[in-house]
């Protein structure tokens, strides 16, 4: 217990030491907490409840634009630097406290719950950084963020340079820890990774050449891990899960009529309450009547029906989503070459807490004779690879259609869909790209793809296939290279 003291007490003596200064050395590595405090900003909202850990002076804090933010440092002269900066009279959104942040009782003072906790460097000074991440559960929901940032130790040869010549403020003994590392830790604390990420492989501008290269090279698969940074977003497995959901089953459909009744008769009774969401497309084989006559035909079932006012299945998509009235919002294509048997396992996803974005995989089981044609097969596959990689989670299909999650997180990427513009007449990237951005646990449930029994693709693999290379350029631009 001494030997910890002492390294607590050291560590509030080194603070208070260098708080005067604190600004001029972020100011000597503009560049570095710019690319820093940009990344951070990608992860975590503007307008929510944020606590860091960790504050310093507050500046990464006060740049995340929070609703709420509270900073807690063990230091009372970095905390008193962080209250002349943003003094509570002209920010009164943000608060800093004196205190350990590995005392339980600290944490427990600190009005949770938070929509994102963060720990930036700090974690490097943890004396037990399984029992803290422990302690983290009681500040957070089942929505709530854990973002850890630090340094690859790659670069520990280079950054004791740094400090030695005065180019990066010095710090005492760190924890040596890689992203493995953290990872491990997190998974002792019931946290679950959501997606890990690496930046900047040149902490310096050089007039303009490190934007270039950390914004294209540096986000590469294999030399990523070369960065000096590196980010971990998790939420807490104890929290995650429902005790049930309504569902809505939003079906898009146009020139699908011989598929309309099976849609009805082979959907499961997957929880309580169901409804059923036509959405028609400007049919010219009479889907809109069909669909008028399966609703009078299965008055016990809560269909309604609805006509797209634009084209295409994502415009579509977005008519149900808006009209639904379920907990859970779920894809059914209306060619059924998703099984609508499959919905229980997607609904299941959900509701236990594995996922909170839940997609379809085809690719998994044996297809169906002409369910997929080889050169579509091959597509998908190449897709999925560079999808994995542009969103940090992995995927083996993000071309199937049937994906679900909760209405609350749809209005969220709903809200915050200005970020990637309406670019995607599909409407499956603009749900994955969205969630992607909010951190959502995205999971895949393996299906059996069936060939259709009514009526013929809409799909044109060339057209198509160019709209997805111009998709993937769009989001490396808006997920990579921002």
């Amino acid at each position: 217990m001494p030997e910890i003291l002492n390294r607590k007490d050291a560590q509030k003596r080194h603070g208070d030491r260098l708080a005067p200064s604190r600004e001029r050395w972020l100011a000597r590595s503009r560049y570095f907490h710019s690319e820093d405090e940009r990344m951070m900003r990608f992860l975590i909202e503007p307008g929510k409840k944020v606590l860091e850990l960790g504050c310093g002076v507050g500046a990464q804090l006060a740049g995340l634009r929070p609703m709420r933010g509270v900073g807690i440092d063990i230091s009372a002269g970095m905390i008193e630097a962080a209250r002349r900066k943003f003094p509570e009279e002209a920010n009164p959104e943000l608060r800093f406290i004196v205190g350990d942040m590995e005392d339980v009782g600290a944490l427990a003072a600190l009005d949770g719950p938070y929509d994102a906790i963060v720990i930036s460097d700090s974690i490097g000074a943890f004396d037990d950084v399984e029992a803290t991440l422990d302690s983290l559960h009681a500040l957070s929901t089942r929505d709530t963020r854990l973002i850890i940032a630090y340094y690859s130790w790659f670069w520990q040869p280079l950054v004791a340079l740094a400090e030695r010549v005065g180019l990066k403020m010095p710090q005492p003994p760190q924890n040596r820890l890689g992203p493995d590392d953290i990872a491990n830790l997190l998974a002792l604390t019931d946290f679950e990774v959501i997606k890990r990420d690496w930046r900047m492989l040149m902490p310096y501008s050089l007039f303009g050449l490190g934007w270039l290269v950390n914004h294209t090279i540096a986000t590469l698969p294999v030399i990523r891990r070369l960065c000096l940074r590196h980010y971990l977003v998790a939420r807490s497995k104890r929290l995650a899960g429902y005790e049930k959901l309504s569902a809505s089953v939003v079906i898009p459909a146009r020139n699908e009529k011989g598929n309309i009744e099976n849609a009805i008769k082979r959907l499961p009774a997957f929880c309580e309450d169901i409804e059923i969401v036509f959405v028609e497309g400007h049919s010219r084989d009479g889907t809109l009547d069909e669909m008028k006559r399966v609703r009078a035909a299965y008055p016990a079932h809560d269909i309604k029906v609805f006509v797209q006012e634009g084209v295409g299945k994502g415009d579509a998509v977005r008519k149900g989503f808006a009209q639904a009235r379920g907990e859970l919002l779920m894809i059914l294509d209306a060619d059924l070459t998703v099984p609508p048997e499959a919905l229980p396992k997607f609904y299941h996803a959900i509701v236990s807490g594995k996922g909170e974005f839940i997609n379809g995989s085809r690719l998994i089981y044996p297809m169906e004779r002409g369910a997929m044609r080889p050169l579509n097969f091959v597509g998908n596959l190449f897709f999925s690879t560079l999808f994995s990689w542009l969103l940090n989670q992995r995927f083996t299909d993000t071309l199937c259609g049937t994906k679900v999650l909760t209405k609350a997180h749809y209005e969220r990427i709903a809200a915050n869909r200005g970020y990637f513009g309406e670019f995607d007449p599909f409407g499956d990237f603009d749900l994955l790209f969205g969630a992607a951005k909010l951190n959502l646990k995205l999971i895949e449930v393996p299906v059996r793809y069936a060939d259709r029994l009514y009526g013929t693709t809409q799909i044109s693999r060339f057209r198509h296939g160019f709209m997805l290379l111009r998709m993937v350029f769009f989001a490396f631009r808006k997920l990579k290279a921002f």
